[in-house]
């Protein structure tokens, strides 16, 4: 007569098998109580409607195209956000490069305009004119409390509108390439200098420059004839300026482009 305990010890060892695998099977099963999880826009199932056609127990009421506007929105931000990164990345990286009046590459130096000229279209593929006052026309006018990383700041250094250039990046301070015997440096807004001489910003951006570009010539010619007359330069191509009070701003006689 065989002995029958190897075969009730495995069906014993299969029992236990089964009672392990059960409460893992209840944990998966489970649903997750987690509302980061849920979708935004939630339409009734069809185990959620009942025999006389009407949708039980509760769902979002959010239609199809808010949600389309929300992630609209998301997009729009996270676009915004790799324009700024992109610029400012790019200027940062050239921080130290010498002032050169018409100066196209860091190798041989950048003026102002020149320096934001490159940032732009190494970061972002936009091509700006070497101006700083063509390059205004081409952006957005933006308010003072509202400026963000990547947005122009312009100023009036030589007796005229927006004859200084360069980018904001946050906390007051911005970028720039400063004058004859410089460097491009971070300087802040918050500086006597700046403060009196701040002309305004424009946020720049591909679609700004596309729809203003072919009718850069107008703009400008708009502008200059807003100007009191006699009372500031024509907007040429340089100049110089005499400025009060050196410190470390080191605001002296320069020019701009």
């Amino acid at each position: 007569m065989l002995s029958s305990t190897p075969k009730s010890a495995g069906m014993t060892l299969h029992l236990r098998h089964l009672l392990l695998l059960f409460p893992l099977c209840l944990a998966f099963a489970a649903p997750v109580n987690d509302s980061n999880d849920k979708p935004s826009d939630v339409s009734p199932g069809p185990a959620d409607i009942k025999a006389d056609g009407k949708p039980e127990g509760k769902f979002s009421t959010s239609r199809p195209s808010e949600a389309k506007g929300a992630n609209n929105d998301k997009n729009a931000s996270a676009a915004d956000s790799d324009f700024a990164q992109g610029i400012m990345l790019q200027a940062l990286s050239l921080i130290g490069v010498t002032y050169r009046w018409g100066g196209n590459t860091p190798e041989t130096g950048l003026d102002c305009s020149g320096f934001i000229r490159y940032v732009f279209q190494q970061s972002m593929n936009i091509a700006l004119p070497h101006n700083a006052f063509a390059i205004s026309r081409l952006g957005e006018d933006v308010e003072r409390d509202e400026l963000k990383p990547g947005d122009l700041v312009f100023f009036n250094t030589l007796g005229r509108r927006f004859s200084h250039v360069g980018i904001y990046l946050g906390d007051d301070r911005f970028i720039h390439s400063p004058s004859t015997g410089s460097k491009i440096q971070i300087v802040s807004l918050k500086d006597a200098y700046w403060l009196k001489h701040y002309n305004g910003a424009k946020r720049v951006t591909q679609a700004s420059v596309a729809e203003r570009q072919p009718i850069l010539a107008q703009l400008m010619a708009e502008e200059r004839a807003s100007e009191p007359r006699g009372k500031h330069g024509k907007h040429g191509r340089h100049g110089a300026s005499k400025h009060a009070g050196g410190g470390k701003s080191g605001h002296h006689s320069r020019k701009h482009r």
